[in-house]
Formats: C-alpha cells, sequence, structure tokens
C-alpha cells in the first residue's frame, strides 16, 4: 500500500500518476493525485474527471516504464 508521504509528495510536485490495477495496461489509470483517505485515493484523470481507487493498487510516476503485473 502508497504510503501518505509518497502520496503527499505526488499531490505537492503535480507529478502525474500511473495506478496499476491489474495485468491489462490499457486498465491503468493515469492522473494527479488530488486527496486520500485510510482506504481510497482521489485521481484526477485529463479529462478533469475523479476517480476513486483502493489504496492497495500499484502506484507509480507515468513517466516511467510500466511495471509489469502478474495475475
Amino acid at each position: 500500500m502508497i504510503t501518505d508521504e509518497e502520496l503527499d509528495a505526488f499531490r505537492l510536485s503535480g507529478e502525474k500518476v500511473r495506478v496499476i490495477r491489474d495485468a491489462i495496461p490499457e486498465n491503468d489509470v493515469r492522473g494527479s493525485v488530488v486527496a486520500w483517505s485510510d482506504t481510497q485515493v482521489m485521481i484526477r484523470r485529463p479529462n478533469r474527471n475523479i476517480v476513486k481507487l483502493d489504496r492497495s493498487y500499484t502506484f507509480q510516476p507515468a513517466k516511467e516504464p510500466r511495471i509489469s503485473f502478474e495475475v
């Protein structure tokens, strides 16, 4: 699970993140960290929609190559 410090660093820098939910790259969510709670993270997508995602997903900077994810 991603820590509060990591989420705060993403929020303050404005860096885009990639949220890897499963093995299919098309299902990744990219955007900026807006807010978070103990269980969820709110991501603002490029189309300005807000998505609530579980904190147990894998978060990484969007500019880095995708981490391979096995089911």
